[in-house]
């Protein structure tokens, strides 16, 4: 099964276009930016106020949801306000549980998102073996429940987005596929063939987790799957990260998998999700857009190269090298290992190093662990035959990298050098090939010395709440795009399986480049060292404040390393997208809140302002509890 064109060279994928309202989708059109808004759908002033903030950003199409009939009816006031106001922005409902509820909305906006996993469908988590006939008569039911929007919407001319969400499978589809992307893909294809019966064709696919490895995965497999159907079966898709949380790890986690699949081609309109105002979203997707999205196809990037790949694009397995020993940092003679099961290692230069080493047994787990300049690292073209014939001659395994004057995209020179090399020589993976050049190109191999330098949000602080508002740092977007260049082309490989260490040499900063070496690993869950958290942004939903819970939250359980903690505004992806988080805290009810271990809900009904506290006594209960130790030199402060 193919998944893209070409895994070596950039290829948009060829989809037919789907209009939403006056803006297409797919077809020759841009990719398309995203958001939605935070408000409870039944304020129709604040509706409109922040849909209209966010296409005064430029954000091309906006979500509202709609968890009632009521909430949709509504839809009728807050359009209508909008185009009052001058305002043309197309808006898309957001539907989960009540086909009712689409039905009205559908009347008044340009496209309707409907959930697979939850669509007049259950979600117990019932071990239950279906027979062929049982399943068949469920499908019957389904059918019987979502023709009517079908037919509504091909009566109005609007779109559909069949949104599959990870974290809400049906019972359905998790007894018969398991929780997999495989699973996803079906649940999408069950309602995409129910609308092509009915002779829908506007529609339009997302598969979204919170899991990075998991999103790209299904992605693909449903890109595959859709080829293997058929050239008619050439229908858009809309790229996200779920519940990816905030600050710089969501822009991380988002980068990871929007920008992975948006370079090899794969996307029409994209939503970067964030714990944060719905505007911050928006010059995030544009970057990504903007970076790895080129407009020449034509251009052959790898000369002469057959397209071949070393990894399975549709399950992750790590690239089996072998285990050797390099020079470490810190006492002469020491070794760290590389490659095989150890850990993905952070490696460092000589100049970055030589600024902190006076400070490195202060900056606690950011550590860097190998010079470069040490380790004996052979860096090789993966064009030069006799190279690569030379290394696979060795009798023992050679740490290989690439050299930084190859002028190939990252992603795909990596992807040829492991294809090329034995799989036993560990690879170490770097963000860009040149350095001293503008990160803004570096992903093309090329150099820029134009490095624009507007203006964007201090990332942490938007997130923490350190700073708000007018008190915000400005800081000049240079940062933001070595953070998306380096999440994606290292975060992309790492999924890929390709990678026994890693190095950020885009950023000067070696404080920053530390800090996001070990992010982009923890991000793509490489390896965690630190608290792991999944939080969804905020909509209508939501039934407690995301940003300030979420910040409560981290205040109390920063310092638990490799606990995961699954932060969630109502129950819609709550229990599926904690699968594999080890707590949840979930809104049950207005100022109420439920306590999860994995999946099940332990604790009811708890009163907000008692919950967070309950939380840390359920982490002790289960022995994942310690206390907070002094804290180490924030790299921040490294000069």
């Amino acid at each position: 099964m193919n998944y893209c064109v070409d895994p070596l060279h950039y290829h948009r994928r060829e989809t037919r276009e789907v209009k939403v309202g006056n803006v297409g989708i797919g077809g020759n059109n841009p990719i398309r930016i995203q958001s939605m808004i935070t408000c409870d759908t039944m304020d129709t002033d604040a509706s409109v106020q922040q849909t209209i903030e966010l296409a005064n950003v430029d954000c091309e199409i906006v979500r509202i949801t709609a968890p009632t009939v009521k909430d949709a009816r509504n839809l009728e006031s807050i359009v209508h306000g909008l185009r009052e106001r001058g305002c043309d922005v197309p808006i898309v409902a957001d539907i989960h549980f009540k086909p009712d509820a689409a039905m009205e909305a559908a009347k008044w906006v340009d496209k309707v998102r409907i959930n697979p996993g939850n669509y007049a469908d259950s979600k117990k988590f019932v071990i239950r073996e279906y027979t062929d006939e049982q399943y068949a008569a469920e499908l019957a039911r389904i059918r019987e429940r979502f023709s009517p929007l079908v037919d509504l919407c091909k009566k109005r001319g609007i779109a559909i987005r069949i949104g599959t969400n990870h974290g809400s499978l049906s019972d359905r589809i998790m007894n018969r596929y398991g929780d997999t992307p495989l699973g996803m893909v079906e649940s999408a294809l069950e309602f995409a063939r129910i609308a092509r019966d009915l002779d829908y064709h506007d529609f339009i696919f997302s598969m979204k987790a919170s899991n990075p490895k998991i999103m790209i995965a299904a992605y693909r497999l449903l890109v595959a799957r859709l080829n293997e159907l058929g050239p008619d079966w050439n229908y858009p898709l809309h790229l996200g990260v779920t519940e990816a949380g905030e600050g710089e790890d969501a822009r991380i986690k988002s980068a990871i998998g929007i920008g992975s699949l948006l370079a090899d081609g794969i996307g029409d309109t994209i939503r970067v999700s964030l714990t944060e105002d719905s505007p911050h979203e928006i010059p995030v997707a544009q970057e990504l857009v903007r970076l790895f999205v080129k407009s020449d196809a034509s251009k052959s990037e790898i000369r002469n190269a057959k397209s071949e790949i070393s990894f399975d694009p549709f399950s992750y397995q790590r690239r089996a090298a072998d285990t050797i020993s390099v020079a470490g940092i810190g006492d002469p003679g020491q070794q760290v290992k590389v490659g095989g099961g150890e850990l993905i290692r952070v490696v460092v230069g000589r100049a970055n190093f030589e600024k902190i080493a006076h400070k490195i047994e202060k900056i606690g787990d950011y550590k860097p662990e190998i010079l470069y300049e040490n380790a004996g690292i052979a860096e090789v073209d993966p064009h030069d035959e006799i190279a690569i014939a030379k290394l696979n001659a060795e009798r023992s395994a050679q740490f290989v990298t690439l050299r930084d004057d190859v002028g190939l995209p990252v992603i795909a020179a990596f992807r040829l050098l492991a294809a090329r090399l034995q799989a036993r020589h560990p690879i170490l993976l770097k963000d860009v090939l040149n350095c001293r050049a503008s990160v803004s190109d570096a992903q093309h191999g090329g150099v820029s010395q134009n490095v624009a330098k507007r203006a964007l949000s201090d990332i942490d602080g938007q997130a923490t709440g350190r700073v708000s508002g007018s008190e915000r740092v400005k800081r000049p977007t240079d940062f933001l795009e070595t953070l998306l260049i380096a999440s994606t082309n290292i975060g992309s490989l790492l999924c890929d399986g390709i990678g026994d260490a890693i190095l950020v040499q885009g950023e000067e900063a070696p404080g920053q480049a530390l800090r996001l070496s070990y992010n982009i690993l923890q991000a793509a869950g490489s390896r965690i060292f630190k608290t792991d958290y999944v939080a969804c942004p905020s909509c209508g939903r939501t039934l407690f404040n995301l940003q300030t819970t979420t910040a409560k939250i981290k205040a109390a359980t920063l310092h638990l390393k490799g606990v995961k903690i699954a932060i969630m505004g109502c129950i819609v992806n709550g229990p599926g997208e904690m699968a594999d988080a080890d707590f949840g805290y979930v809104g049950g009810a207005p100022g109420k809140v439920n306590l999860y271990v994995g999946k099940t809900a332990v604790k009811f009904n708890i009163p907000e302002a008692e919950a967070v506290d309950r939380l840390k006594d359920l982490i002790r209960e289960h022995g994942k509890w310690v206390e907070p130790m002094p804290q180490a030199t924030p790299l921040e402060a490294v000069p």
